[in-house]
């Protein structure tokens, strides 16, 4: 990987703005210029978003939730896209990892929660193993004596999204600059210049909503990065601890990424005391001997959520193509995304249906609609 990206020249005419400098909006952006659309994308400081915080989980299975059958195809069509995307990007660059991951469960009531998923996954056919205790210290000997019980997903990888960025940004041109105003064919920067294209597609995350109107939320996430010897955690792990959501993410270099809060704290983005706590109490309750390593940053980000929890891709009746509300799932869902929005641009049949993520769909919402916060059952992502 390259220690520095160098951007490529910025066509003079392109066919494609991309708005939104994100791993969704670069993974589109790559997609398109090597079908041999010529692109840009304007972002004021592209990969710093989200996808800075993101801890990388690509989690189909742990991100299954009762009742959204469409958001688990589209998880899973975009794990099988993975691999070749990160081969193409190089797997050692963007450390892509294909392990699994543990769901461990801290008390009793915990493991009843698991059990909940456990039938999802049953349901679905998903391959997934019920562990003990002591099945889930054999896999993961880092993990605290009293825990209960967990679920092993070998289906469930990871990479690291900073390196992902890193890559597409050696790729793919950009203009730092911010998007005022955007229309099918022209995107009005900040400092008031004019850009024409063919297509516009946006993908600004939580900032769409702000941008065009839709009903896009910012759901903050604190996270934490420790630093300790490389394999120290063997496993991804996500657990629930007394009824609360925290993961820890180990990178190759002994990186532990360690996420995430969820708050409904507007474009907040500051690092608090309490998420901090919170996060460490989780994390070392369940993971006891991450207590001696280091603790080197801390870091805020802001998730985009739709009503639904699903994201939205397609094109709209303003003639936008829209590829925004990832969530959670935005690094996993990036690759199909990419496809999908590259297919929409050039007129041809997409990946999979499209139509349960439509942009056009809110305004057929019942009113009174109330979407889930994120979790199944109590489980918080």
């Amino acid at each position: 990987m390259a220690d520095a990206p160098s951007t490529p020249d910025v066509p003079a005419k392109p066919d494609v703005i991309v708005v939104g400098g994100g791993i969704i909006g670069l993974s589109a952006a790559w997609k398109l210029q090597n079908d041999g659309v010529d692109v840009v994308v304007v972002d004021p400081a592209p990969g710093t978003g989200a996808t800075h915080a993101a801890a990388g989980m690509l989690a189909p299975i742990h991100e299954a939730y009762w009742g959204e059958g469409h958001i688990l195809r589209l998880n899973l069509a975009a794990s099988q896209a993975w691999p070749a995307f990160a081969n193409s990007l190089g797997i050692d660059a963007v450390d892509y990892r294909r392990n699994g991951m543990l769901m461990a469960a801290y008390d009793a009531d915990d493991k009843a929660l698991l059990d909940n998923l456990g039938d999802l996954h049953e349901q679905e056919g998903l391959p997934v193993e019920r562990l003990r205790s002591r099945e889930c210290r054999s896999r993961e000997p880092l993990l605290a004596p009293g825990v209960r019980g967990g679920v092993y997903s070998p289906l469930d990888h990871q990479v690291n999204p900073r390196r992902v960025v890193a890559e597409l940004l050696n790729r793919v041109p950009t203009v730092p600059v911010s998007a005022a105003e955007v229309a099918p064919n022209q995107v009005t920067t900040d400092d008031g210049r004019v850009m024409t294209c063919r297509q516009v597609v946006v993908a600004a995350g939580a900032w769409s909503g702000r941008l065009l109107g839709l009903p896009i939320r910012p759901i903050k996430g604190q996270i934490l990065r420790l630093s300790g010897p490389a394999g120290l955690l063997r496993l991804p792990v996500r657990g629930v601890v007394r009824g609360s959501s925290v993961y820890a993410v180990p990178r190759s270099d002994g990186e532990i990424v360690v996420g995430a809060t969820q708050e409904e704290q507007g474009f907040d983005t500051r690092v608090t005391a309490g998420g901090v706590y919170e996060l460490l109490r989780d994390v070392l309750a369940l993971l006891p001997g991450l207590s001696e390593i280091d603790l080197v940053e801390t870091w805020a980000g802001l998730r985009p959520g739709a009503p639904d929890n699903a994201p939205i891709i397609g094109t709209g009746d303003d003639g936008i193509v829209y590829a925004t509300g990832h969530y959670r799932n935005g690094i996993l869902t990036a690759p199909i995304t990419a496809t999908a929005v590259s297919a929409l641009v050039q007129g041809h049949k997409t990946p999979l249906d499209l139509s349960p993520f439509s942009p056009n769909r809110f305004d057929a919402r019942p009113s009174g609609h109330t979407p889930h916060p994120g979790h199944l059952s109590g489980v918080p992502a």
